[in-house]
């Protein structure tokens, strides 16, 4: 064989593989690069996408949080401020509790003051008459000198 015709029918044969390559196995390579890059691409812009996303997340988190603290802080605030009117109030119910207690029992202080008062005048006039029924050594009948007795008692 001469080296011509085996240079021609090797470069057939290359041309023939060139074209079945390019017919059969290159497309279906193509069509496999071609859904990789795209799933790919897929992937990146879902990535993108859910980075946003999370950022997005995280904002509204923390904006949320903020007004729960917010929030909270005002309800501690009102709380507060609850109890010290409660404490007020119950301060000024003591002390008005404690003024009726005062007050009453200055009354019934006054009270047996002119009990006792009372008291001590009977005594005083019944030892008045004792004395004087001693002094004059004869009986003093308390009907017949009710009048003497009763000057007797308030004067004392």
């Amino acid at each position: 064989m001469n080296i011509n015709a085996t240079l021609f029918l090797q470069a057939v044969v290359f041309a023939i593989l060139v074209w079945f390559t390019m017919k059969f196995v290159w497309p279906p390579i193509t069509k496999a690069l071609d859904e990789r890059a795209q799933k790919i691409a897929d992937g990146l812009a879902a990535a993108d996408k859910a980075k946003s996303e999370l950022a997005t997340a995280n904002k509204r988190v923390e904006a949320e949080l903020s007004s729960s603290r917010n929030e909270t802080a005002v309800r501690l605030a009102d709380a507060e401020r609850r109890g010290q009117a409660i404490v007020e109030e119950a301060k000024a119910k003591a002390t008005e509790e404690a003024g009726k207690i005062i007050a009453a029992a200055q009354v019934e202080a006054g009270q047996q003051t002119v009990k006792a008062r009372e008291a001590l005048r009977e005594q005083v006039a019944l030892l008045a008459v004792k004395g004087a029924e001693q002094i004059l050594r004869k009986e003093v009948n308390a009907g017949v000198h009710a009048d003497l007795l009763a000057r007797l008692k308030t004067e004392l």
